[in-house]
């Protein structure tokens, strides 16, 4: 499991991820369930596979449902630094990395991320949960090596702040 879509190579940071030092991880936990927007965040949703015929598609490819909505109306942009809790999986159905296993969120700016996270998390408002279905091309491509994953990736995301 990766500690999180990070590159520690400045190089490939803008495709590959986030740089290390970009990363603060906040100390966030769930105490109650019912604060959960997800019954068990860390199991592969019944949909990992492919996007359902109900998830909206943009002319990227990026593919994306509301799995919660939010009560904030205020969207990041392309720079902004962000305050989140994601799983992702393989469309195999395996958790690859999780902020929720590692029991805190993360903050970073959505330049420094794969091309799937920086526009789908433009498209969600605070307290939006939302799940992806990020194309390899905009993710770490279909044989990335380095211990990434390859190919579609699955994501969901609950952005708690933007700043």
């Amino acid at each position: 499991m990766l500690d999180h879509p990070i590159s520690t190579t400045p190089a490939n940071a803008r495709h590959a991820g986030l740089f290390m030092a970009n990363v603060k991880p906040v100390k966030r936990q769930y105490t109650d369930k019912k604060e959960d927007p997800m019954t068990d965040p860390l199991a592969p949703p019944a949909d990992v596979a492919a996007a359902p015929g109900d998830a909206t598609t943009t002319a990227s490819g990026l593919a994306y449902k509301c799995l919660k909505a939010g009560t904030g109306d205020t969207h990041p942009g392309p720079s902004s630094y962000v305050e989140v809790h994601y799983t992702g999986w393989t469309t195999d159905g395996e958790m690859f990395d999780s902020s929720i296993a590692r029991g805190r969120t993360i903050s970073f700016p959505l330049n420094r991320v794969i091309d799937g996270w920086t526009e789908g998390v433009q498209l969600m408002k605070v307290g939006d949960t939302f799940r992806f279905w990020i194309p390899a091309n905009m993710a770490y491509g279909e044989n990335p090596g380095g211990g990434r994953p390859g190919g579609m990736l699955v994501f969901d995301v609950e952005l708690f702040k933007i700043d």
